[in-house]
């Protein structure tokens, strides 16, 4: 049953040190490629999000040994070729992720299964990722021919493929790489915009050889994966919400340590710099198959800005925080080339302008961002998350900024990504 909050903060501040969970985009891959991979491999700082464990809960259908002990993760495999052929459904939950990068892993075994997931994954489009499949051989059916989950996969052998990306998606560049590996041939990957790249990353943590230079990535089919140890940073997207938090409560001053700065993942970081946030990013390990930093952020003078263009991808998911900055900076800021928001867990477009207008934020949309007028005063409402952890979390924060209480409905999603989200926002109050 979804859970209602009600917030009300009477002159808050925000001081403390927090560590953000692990990064839910790299502790999904870890399991995938433990999985893939022959032997044992270990992962700590795993997400325990509920994204991440639809993820192994569809590999333990599968017949991988799965054990998971706090935010260590031991994955047990005799290799992809070894998998049993699951009885029932794999439940992917609210996780694009698991679902979009299952239907490329799995096209390339010989396994039948069937993907589905919860009502916001059944509108989410899976052409994007079924097309290219199916260029390279592989059986998938569903809904709208293969646009909507359920969808079915009759593994078979794949072919390579060299393939342009029409849009920036890591989710659609990572399902073709993890088809390629089951491949014949070179896969080759073109990207106008460079994506996240966890997945390249990865692909060299576990022994493969691949080559990324200038938005074309590439390897050879048939390499087999090597168990490892991964170690899952804390997730930037998560930290983007206390970033954005300790720039714009009154008197704040917020640490946090260990969180993964993957170059095209932080975005964010550039945006509060160019809008003149005070800010300390001290880099703890950048020879880590991830790099991390310690990011200290103060209550800031910010000013208004344009996002737009190659940042777009690198910042994608925080777009609706980045928002509610913009209402208090001075100025106008503008969200450009940001059509994706439409297809993620709500139209985050739709979803930001509308519960933003309900705290009195100066904001309008476009086809594909938002203008955003400040710095404005905001007010109390009642709040629709839409299901969407990342709107549920950007109402919380602006509760911060209220004059009056915020009710906010189903913050259950929260625990999608952050499920301590709301103790770590209550360990840093007023101290």
């Amino acid at each position: 049953m979804s859970s209602t909050k009600i917030l009300d903060f009477t002159n808050p501040t925000l001081n403390g040190t927090i560590i953000v969970p692990g990064d839910k985009s790299i502790s999904h891959r870890s399991i995938m490629f433990g999985a893939i991979a022959k032997g044992e491999t270990t992962v700590s700082g795993f997400l325990l999000g509920e994204d991440c464990l639809s993820t192994i809960d569809c590999f333990r259908k599968l017949g991988v040994d799965i054990k998971v002990e706090g935010t260590n993760v031991t994955i047990q495999s005799d290799g992809i070729d070894h998998w049993q052929e699951p009885k029932e459904v794999l439940y992917t939950g609210n996780s694009g992720t698991t679902t979009r990068l299952m239907l490329g892993i799995l096209s390339g075994t010989t396994l039948h299964t069937v993907l589905t997931g919860d009502a916001s994954i059944a509108k989410r489009p899976m052409r994007r990722v079924a097309d290219p499949l199916r260029l390279m051989g592989a059986k998938i059916a569903g809904r709208e021919n293969g646009q909507f989950t359920p969808l079915a996969i009759q593994g078979t052998q794949l072919k390579a493929i060299d393939y342009t990306m029409p849009v920036a998606s890591a989710q659609v560049k990572s399902a073709i790489l993890l088809a390629g590996l089951r491949a014949e041939g070179t896969t080759i990957v073109r990207e106008k915009e460079v994506s996240r790249d966890h997945t390249e990353r990865m692909l060299r943590q576990f022994g493969a050889q691949v080559t990324v230079e200038n938005g074309v990535v590439s390897f050879e089919g048939g390499q087999q994966l090597q168990a490892t140890h991964v170690n899952v940073p804390g997730d930037i997207s998560s930290a983007a919400f206390f970033l954005v938090a300790g720039a714009i409560v009154p008197n704040s001053n917020i640490v946090m340590k260990n969180v993964g700065i993957n170059p095209t993942r932080a975005g964010i970081i550039e945006v509060l710099e160019y809008m003149g946030a005070t800010m300390k990013v001290e880099v703890e390990d950048e020879t880590a198959a991830e790099p991390t930093a310690t990011i200290t952020i103060q209550t800031s003078n910010l000013t208004g800005t344009i996002i737009e263009g190659d940042i777009i991808p690198r910042l994608i998911d925080e777009i609706p925080i980045l928002a509610l900055l913009a209402t208090q900076a001075e100025g106008t800021t503008i969200i450009r080339d940001a059509q994706e928001l439409k297809v993620k867990e709500t139209d985050r477009i739709t979803a930001v302008v509308n519960e933003l207008k309900k705290l009195g934020a100066n904001i309008e949309a476009t086809d594909d961002g938002m203008v955003i007028h400040g710095p404005t005063k905001l007010h109390g409402a009642k709040l629709q998350s839409y299901g969407d952890h990342r709107i549920g979390m950007m109402g919380a924060i602006a509760a911060l900024l209220s004059s009056s209480p915020i009710e906010i409905d189903d913050t259950d999603c929260i625990a999608v990504s952050y499920p301590t989200f709301f103790e770590h926002v209550n360990s840093l109050l007023n101290k």
